[in-house]
């Protein structure tokens, strides 16, 4: 075509006459519905439809078409989960998580919402209010006269793969007043694997700026090492899969996850990047995590997740 070569591929969704319907109308739903699960598995491939698909799918559809009204009608919230000196359980930085009000089904966890918004690229302008709403309430701790602290925002694929992505950061930098210094963005490793370039030049527009970037859920990928060379990043946070059992252990013991993270702690301080151990549960897991390097954390052993109001209260009583 025009010179090029084009390689075309096909999801196919096939439904049974007269197994799961006998008329055109419904049959021609169904097959359109099993269409829909061939691509969410990848593409390029075929999916029988059956009845259980039917209710999943009107359910994702409701979910979308109510994400598209819930940034107009104010029903996301941010709530703030501190990360911790955990020398003297010091506040230093708040990481702002996502919360869906939905007027008639409550509250909405974000693994029920997250994946539906990304697919609809509906992530974009959500991810876009979290960064505003992140910076506002960061400038305004500190306009009610408390200390300064970080907020870290995550981002996600979809979002951070955008080339203007920096260029929007830098917008709402400046219409909210904060300086750049007081911002994280955490992506994760699926994040750096899906355009490294793109990824690449936005990590370096954001060092620019003066934003931090940190890597997340580090140690569950594949390559994060080879990442932590390659990509300006600033610091990473291990997984709480790794902090989960390191109570079962004495500090001496040559436990699995304790060499991990003794390993992710050398490594953090070799390439001089921050590091925060995630799913803080336990005093004996933060004693632990102090043996073996590591000083900065987060978790339920020191507050879940908080809306903005009781976030400010425990900055007054713990920064």
């Amino acid at each position: 075509m025009e010179g090029h070569e084009l390689h075309v591929g096909a999801s196919i969704g096939i439904t049974l006459f007269p197994d799961d319907a006998v008329d055109t109308t419904t049959l021609h739903k169904n097959a359109d519905i099993a269409m829909y699960v061939a691509k969410n598995q990848g593409g390029n491939r075929y999916h029988f439809f059956d009845g259980r698909m039917h209710e999943a799918v009107i359910q994702r559809l409701q979910v979308e078409n109510d994400l598209r009204k819930a940034l107009e009608r104010n029903e996301f919230q941010l709530h703030y989960q501190p990360q911790v000196d955990l020398t003297d359980n010091r506040v230093v930085a708040m990481e702002a998580l996502i919360r869906w009000n939905h007027p008639e089904r409550g509250r909405i966890p974000p693994d029920r919402f997250i994946s539906i918004a990304e697919e609809c690229r509906l992530i974009i302008p959500i991810g876009r209010w979290v960064l505003q709403e992140a910076c506002r309430q960061a400038k305004l701790w500190q306009d009610q006269g408390l200390e300064p602290i970080r907020v870290a925002v995550n981002v996600s694929a979809v979002q951070f793969t955008e080339t203007d992505f920096a260029e929007t950061v830098r917008q709402v930098l400046q219409e909210t007043g904060l300086e750049a210094r007081w911002l994280e963005v955490e992506i994760t490793e699926t994040v750096v694997m899906k355009d490294q370039e793109v990824v690449r030049s936005n990590l370096k527009k954001l060092k620019d700026l003066g934003v931090v970037t940190t890597l997340d859920d580090f140690g569950t990928g594949y390559s994060s090492v080879t990442y932590l060379r390659q990509m300006p990043l600033d610091g990473i946070k291990i997984d709480k899969s790794f902090i989960r059992d390191l109570e079962t252990a004495a500090p001496s013991a040559e436990s699995k996850n304790a060499g991990l993270v003794k390993a992710f702690v050398n490594l953090a301080a070799n390439l001089h990047l921050s590091l925060v151990a995630e799913g803080i549960e336990t005093e004996d897991q933060r004693r632990f995590l102090l043996q073996l390097g590591c000083s900065r954390g987060q978790g339920f052993l020191f507050n879940p997740p908080v809306p903005a109001e009781e976030a400010t209260a425990l900055l007054r009583d713990r920064g």
